[in-house]
C-alpha cells in the first residue's frame, strides 16, 4: 500500500488535468487484468459483473488535487496565481510548488518576504493569494514562455512524500491520492471473488473544482448504491479536539453527517440501510470502526445521492490531520483497514439487501 501510495501521490494531478494519474490507474487496471473505459470528463470506470438480483454498487474516489493556474506571468519573470479548490492562503507563503508546463514540470517557490525587511503590522498578515507570487528562477516572462509557462498551465505543491513513525507518512496530495490506492488495492481483491453484486469502481475527476466531475459516470451507471472513499477528519491534535473523536490509526471511519454552510449549502445524511451494513462489516470483521459528523467539509456524494430516483449514499474514509495543507498526514494501517472493511461491507450485499426506508 506504501508504494502504491507514493506512486500515486508524486504524480501532478491537479483539478481538470488529471491525465498522468488516471494513465498510473488504468496501467494498474491493466496489470491485474480488469477492463476499463473513461468518459469525456476523464472519469475512469471499471465493472465487475455480479448477481443482477442484489442491488448494484458503485465505490468511488477522485484522482485530482487542489492547487493553483498561472493568472499571470510578470515582465520579470515572477507568476501570479489563481487558486483552484480550497487552498488555505495562511499556508502557502515560502511552499515549493510544480508548475506543470506543456515542456515538462518546473519547480519553484512561493515567495515569502525576507524577514530582515518585514514590518512589525507585517509579521501576522496572511498574505491573500492575490498578493503571492512564484520564483521559479526566470529573469524575464520570455524566459517562462520558452519553458512551456503561460496563462492557464495548472500549479500544484511540489510532490513529496515523508515516512514518519508508526506507519504514518505525510506528503502532497493524500487527499485522495490515498482513496486511489484503496480503490485499486480493492479491484484487485474483487477480481478474485466467486460472487456478490455487480460493483461498479470509479476514480473521479474534478471534485476540487466543484464536487461534479462524477455525476455523468453516475448517470451512465446508473447505481443503487455509492459508498465514495475520501478523507475523516482527524481530531486526535490540540487544534482539533473538540471537533470530534477520530484519531490516526483508530481504524477506518464513516461520516454519519456532513455539510458545507460556508456558500454551498449542501452535504450528506447517510442511509441508514448502509451505516448498518458497514457497523455490522466492522463487527464480524473485528475492524475498529470510527464516527464522524462535521460541519465545514462536504464530498460529491452530496450530489450523486440526488442523480436518477435517488441513490443510496456513504461517505467512508481513513483519518487525516493538516486537510488541503501541502504536507497531510494518514496512517497506513488505517488505510488497509478501510480496504479490508469495504471487501467485508460489499460481500454482504446479496439479493435480500433492502434500500426501503422503513
Amino acid at each position: 500500500m506504501r508504494d502504491l501510495l507514493k506512486e500515486l501521490m508524486l504524480i501532478p494531478g491537479l483539478s481538470g488535468h488529471e491525465e498522468r494519474v488516471a494513465t498510473a490507474i488504468r496501467a494498474h487496471l491493466d496489470r491485474i487484468g480488469l477492463a476499463h473505459r473513461t468518459d469525456r470528463l476523464g472519469n475512469v470506470m471499471a465493472t465487475i459483473e455480479g448477481d443482477d438480483s442484489a442491488p448494484s454498487v458503485m465505490v468511488f474516489t477522485h484522482m485530482d488535487q487542489l492547487g493553483f493556474i498561472v493568472r499571470k506571468i510578470e515582465e520579470g519573470g515572477l507568476i501570479r496565481l489563481e487558486r483552484l479548490g480550497g487552498v488555505p492562503e495562511r499556508a502557502l507563503a515560502a511552499q515549493a510548488v510544480l508548475i506543470c508546463g506543456s515542456k515538462g514540470d518546473v519547480p519553484g517557490i512561493i515567495a515569502n518576504k525576507s524577514h530582515h525587511a518585514t514590518a512589525l503590522d507585517e509579521k501576522y498578515r496572511v498574505l491573500p493569494y492575490a498578493e503571492l507570487y512564484v520564483d521559479a528562477g526566470f529573469t524575464s516572462a520570455a524566459e517562462a514562455h520558452q519553458a512551456g509557462i503561460q496563462i492557464g498551465t495548472p500549479v500544484v505543491y511540489h510532490p513529496r512524500m515523508l515516512d514518519l513513525a508508526h506507519g504514518r507518512v505525510a506528503g502532497s496530495a493524500i487527499d485522495d491520492r490515498a482513496g486511489c490506492a484503496a480503490l485499486l488495492d480493492l479491484a484487485e481483491r474483487l477480481t478474485t471473488r466467486s460472487q456478490g453484486p455487480t460493483i461498479h469502481l470509479v476514480w473521479s475527476v474534478q471534485e476540487e473544482f466543484n464536487l461534479r466531475g462524477v455525476l455523468p459516470a453516475a448517470r451512465a451507471l446508473a447505481p443503487d448504491i455509492a459508498l465514495q472513499i475520501d478523507l475523516i477528519l482527524a481530531t486526535d491534535t490540540p487544534d482539533m479536539e473538540a471537533r470530534g473523536d477520530v484519531r490516526l490509526g483508530g481504524g477506518p471511519a464513516i461520516s454519519l453527517y456532513s455539510f458545507h454552510g460556508r456558500g454551498t449549502l449542501n452535504g450528506l445524511i447517510p442511509h441508514p440501510a448502509l451505516v448498518r451494513l458497514i457497523e455490522k462489516a466492522a463487527q464480524a470483521a473485528d475492524i475498529s470502526l470510527q464516527r464522524s459528523a462535521h460541519t465545514g467539509a462536504l464530498t460529491e456524494t452530496s450530489y450523486v445521492q440526488l442523480e436518477g430516483q435517488g441513490i443510496a449514499c456513504l461517505d467512508l474514509g481513513f483519518p487525516l490531520r493538516y486537510s488541503h495543507s501541502a504536507l497531510e498526514v494518514i496512517d497506513l494501517h488505517d488505510l488497509e483497514a478501510l480496504v479490508t472493511l469495504l471487501y467485508a461491507a460489499l460481500d454482504r450485499v446479496g439479493p435480500g439487501f433492502s434500500l426501503e426506508r422503513t
